[in-house]
Order: structure tokens, then sequence, then C-alpha cells
């Protein structure tokens, strides 16, 4: 799909630009822009269902399982 991305816009910016050695170098740079965000965006579409599920387990972690008094105790100094 990305892919696809990347071909739309490189040959959109010939088309706006023309085909001449400026038109090509902003073509890729306008694609490779497209691939980037696209990419981001599908990593975070990826990703957000296991950052879901951790804050879900830390939370359901915290209610359930954390004991009232601390391990520790802060010493006083004098």
């Amino acid at each position: 799909m990305l892919e696809i991305l990347f071909v739309l816009g490189f040959f959109f910016v010939l088309m706006v630009t023309g085909v001449s050695l400026l038109g090509m170098a902003a073509a890729l740079i306008v694609a490779f822009a497209l691939m980037m965000l696209g990419g981001f965006l599908a990593i975070v579409i990826k990703m957000l269902p296991w950052l879901v599920l951790a804050v879900v387990a830390v939370w359901i972690y915290r209610t359930f399982f954390r004991t009232d008094e601390p391990k520790y105790r802060r010493r006083r100094l004098p």
C-alpha cells in the first residue's frame, strides 16, 4: 500500500513541475516524505493495541496487587 502512495506522489509532482531534472528531484523528495509519514502512521497504528494492553495491565496490577505499605521506610535525619 505504501508503494502506491510513493508512486502516486511521484507522478503527481512530476505532472505539476514537469519532466525535468529539478522536477524529478522534487518528485523524489515529495514521494520520500509521503512514504516516511505513511510509515510512521503504520507503525503507530500497529503498536497502538500493544500500548493500550500495557496500560491496562499496569492499571490492573496497581489496582489488585499493590500493597498498602511500602516495603521501605524513609530514614529521618535528626
